[in-house]
C-alpha cells in the first residue's frame, strides 16, 4: 500500500491472533487482555479497541505515524498478523469502491483478493467475495489474477457491524498476551542472548522483572544507559517495566578473595541467582528467566548449568537452551535489542575470567569453595542493595512529528 498521502487512507487496525483461538471457556480472559494490552502500548495513536468475532479491531487517531504504529504492533505478544484497513458499511457496492480504490493507489501488475467472512449473515460468502471484487478490479483497475505470491492482495474482513478492506498484511509475534501467565524475574547482563531471552518468555503471556547485576569497575552512567535502553526496547511488548540494578563490586571482590579462578564465574552466577531469587520474592514471581544456551561458553555446560541451577528453589527458564547464536542474533535484530547489545560493556561475568574455566563442576566441589563465605550475609546486602526503577517504552510518534523530524 502506498502510505505517502494516499486518497483513501486507512482508519482501523484488524488484529488477528492464533493461539488464542484455541483456548476454551477463559478465551475471553486472555482477549481483553490483548485489548488492554494494545490500548496501553499504542497510546496515543489509538483511539479506542474493540473485540468482534475472532479478532479486534483497534481505531487509528488521523494524526498517526503509520509505520511507527506498525513497527508497534509487530512486538506485541498475542498478535499473530494484522491489516490497516477502510472501513465501510456491510454493502457489497461500498466494499468494491473501497478496495478498487486501494488498488488505484497500488503498483501492482498481478493481484488477487482474500475474504474472511466471520459474519455469517452476510449473502455472498468468501469465495464469491473473491470473485466479486475480483472481477470489479480486472475491470475497473486492470492487472492480472495471481492466486500464488502476487504482487498485491486486497484484503476482505466481513465483520458483524461493519467490513474492512486493506492491501498489507504483517505479520506480528504471536503467542500470548502479556499478563496471561504470571510473573518472572529476568537476568539482564547486556549481552545479545538475556534479552531475546526475556522477549520469548513475553510471548508465552509472562510479565517480565529485569534484574541486572552492575559491573562497577566499568563507567556506571554508560553502563546503566545501556541496560536501561535495553529495558525500554523490551518494554515495547509490555509496557511498564520493573529494572533492578545490583550492585555487584564488594561480591566480586569476596569472591576473587576466596574461590579459585576456575570456579569463579560459576559461584558468580551462583549468587546472582540467589539474589535474583530474593528479588522475585519480593515482586511475588513465580521463577526466573537466563539467556543460557547449552554448551555456548564453559558456563553453560550441562553439568555446570545443573550445578549453578540448584541454588534456587524457583523453576529457571531458559528460553535459548536450543538455539545457536545465529539463530539468536536474528531474533534480537528483529525486536531491536542487537544494536543497543553490542556496545561495548563488560559485564560481572567477565571481571577476572580465566583463561581456562572449569567445564565439568558440582554441585558438591562449588558448595565447598562457598564454605569460606558468608553466603547468606552478601545475599541479604545484595537484594537490600538493588536500585528499583519503572522504565516505560517510548511513546509513540505522531506523523506531524515524524515530518518536523
Amino acid at each position: 500500500m502506498n502510505m505517502s498521502d494516499p486518497a483513501l487512507k486507512p482508519t482501523v487496525a484488524i488484529l488477528h491472533y492464533d493461539e488464542i483461538g484455541l483456548k476454551g471457556a477463559n478465551r475471553r480472559k486472555f482477549e481483553e487482555q490483548l485489548r488492554r494490552n494494545v490500548r496501553q502500548l499504542c497510546r496515543p495513536v489509538l483511539r479506542e479497541v474493540e473485540l468482534d468475532y475472532g479478532y479486534l479491531v483497534a481505531r487509528i487517531d488521523s494524526a498517526a505515524d503509520l509505520g511507527g504504529l506498525r513497527r508497534r504492533l509487530e512486538l506485541i505478544p498475542g498478535i499473530a498478523n494484522f491489516i490497516f484497513a477502510v472501513p465501510t458499511p456491510l454493502d457489497l457496492e461500498a466494499i468494491i469502491d473501497a478496495a478498487v480504490e486501494l488498488a488505484q493507489q497500488s503498483s501492482f501488475t498481478t493481484f488477487k483478493v482474500q475474504a474472511r467472512r466471520s459474519n455469517k449473515q452476510f449473502p455472498l460468502d468468501s469465495l464469491e467475495l473473491n470473485r466479486t471484487v475480483g472481477s470489479a478490479i480486472l475491470e475497473r483497475v486492470g492487472g492480472k489474477v495471481r492466486l500464488e505470491d502476487p504482487d498485491l492482495t486486497v484484503h476482505i474482513e466481513i465483520g458483524f457491524r461493519e467490513a474492512y478492506v486493506g492491501t498489507e498484511r504483517y505479520r506480528g509475534v504471536g503467542g500470548l498476551p502479556v499478563g496471561t501467565a504470571g510473573k518472572l524475574v529476568a537476568l539482564i547482563s547486556g549481552g545479545i542472548d538475556s534479552p531475546v531471552a526475556a522477549h520469548l518468555m513475553m510471548r508465552r503471556g509472562v510479565k517480565v522483572v529485569f534484574v541486572h547485576f552492575q559491573n562497577e569497575t566499568e563507567v556506571r552512567a554508560e553502563t546503566e544507559t545501556k541496560i536501561y535502553d535495553l529495558a525500554r526496547v523490551l518494554a515495547r511488548s509490555q509496557g511498564p517495566t520493573t529494572l533492578y540494578i545490583v550492585p555487584f563490586a564488594e561480591l566480586q571482590f569476596a569472591i576473587i578473595a576466596a574461590v579459585p579462578a576456575r570456579l569463579r564465574m560459576l559461584v558468580y552466577r551462583r549468587f546472582m541467582l540467589r539474589i535474583a531469587t530474593e528479588l522475585a520474592r519480593r515482586v511475588q514471581a513465580k521463577g526466573l528467566v537466563v539467556g543460557d544456551s547449552l554448551s555456548q561458553v564453559a558456563s553453560q555446560t550441562l553439568d555446570n548449568l545443573q550445578a549453578t541451577y540448584a541454588v534456587t528453589p524457583l523453576n529457571v527458564y531458559a528460553p535459548l537452551m536450543g538455539f545457536n547464536k545465529n539463530e539468536t542474533v536474528e531474533l534480537a535484530k528483529k525486536i531491536g535489542t542487537y544494536e543497543i547489545s553490542i556496545r561495548p560493556y563488560g559485564d560481572c561475568c567477565t571481571f577476572f575470567v580465566p583463561e581456562h574455566p572449569e567445564t565439568r563442576a558440582s554441585r558438591k566441589v562449588l558448595e565447598a569453595v562457598e564454605a569460606g563465605l558468608d553466603v547468606e550475609a552478601l545475599v541479604r546486602k545484595g537484594a537490600q542493595g538493588a536500585r528499583r526503577q519503572v522504565v516505560y517504552p517510548e511513546p509513540l510518534p505522531t506523523a506531524e512529528a515524524m515530518s518536523a523530524g
